[in-house]
């Protein structure tokens, strides 16, 4: 996105946010939703700071930037772990989704037969740990990307406080996030 500046950044960053509502009520329960990690929250970061150190740092890198090769498209494809700060795509996935994805160490949605490498963290984390994890991994994440991957959970959960008050752009490739939202609310 190009860099804008005075009232026409404020009207495009107002648009965007509108348009995001939107979008987001139209997908958004009533309820809050069940596994929600709370960027916002210190104590839940710091502690979730630990647990990262602890069981994924050595998979998927101490700074969040996953193994080497990760990206690549060949015959280990799917065995590199991907990064998880904003280079990564963890951040188009809803933390229901995340959630899953480390307790049991596949999407929910993931067809039967599909293999993956991740692990189960199901024996090792408990529910809370996880969240404090997540809760680590999104408060690393530029406010851009914590407001695009906030539209995918229920009632905009995680949606920065600050997203008004502060200058931000969306990901060059947030059209992932739109086009997850609008592949689940059909």
């Amino acid at each position: 996105m190009f860099e804008q500046t005075g009232p026409m950044r404020t009207g495009t960053m107002a648009a965007a946010v509108a348009v995001m509502a939107v979008l987001g009520a139209a997908c958004a329960n009533a309820d809050e939703p069940r596994h929600f990690a709370n960027a916002d929250d210190a104590v839940l970061v710091s502690k979730g700071r630990v647990e990262y150190a602890q069981y994924c740092g050595s998979c998927h890198g101490r700074n969040l930037q996953g193994q080497a090769l990760w990206q690549l498209q060949d015959q280990f494809v799917g065995r590199r772990a991907p990064a998880q700060d904003a280079t990564g795509h963890t951040w188009q996935h809803s933390d229901e989704n995340l959630f899953h994805m480390v307790k049991f160490g596949r999407f929910p949605d993931a067809p039967k037969g599909a293999v993956s490498y991740m692990p189960a963290f199901a024996d090792s984390l408990n529910d809370a740990e996880i969240l404090a994890v997540l809760a680590f991994i999104k408060a690393r994440w530029p406010i851009g990307i914590r407001a695009s991957q906030a539209s995918l959970n229920p009632g905009f959960a995680g949606m920065p406080a600050d997203i008004g008050s502060t200058a931000w752009t969306l990901p060059p490739n947030c059209s992932a996030s739109f086009q997850n939202w609008a592949e689940g609310s059909r």
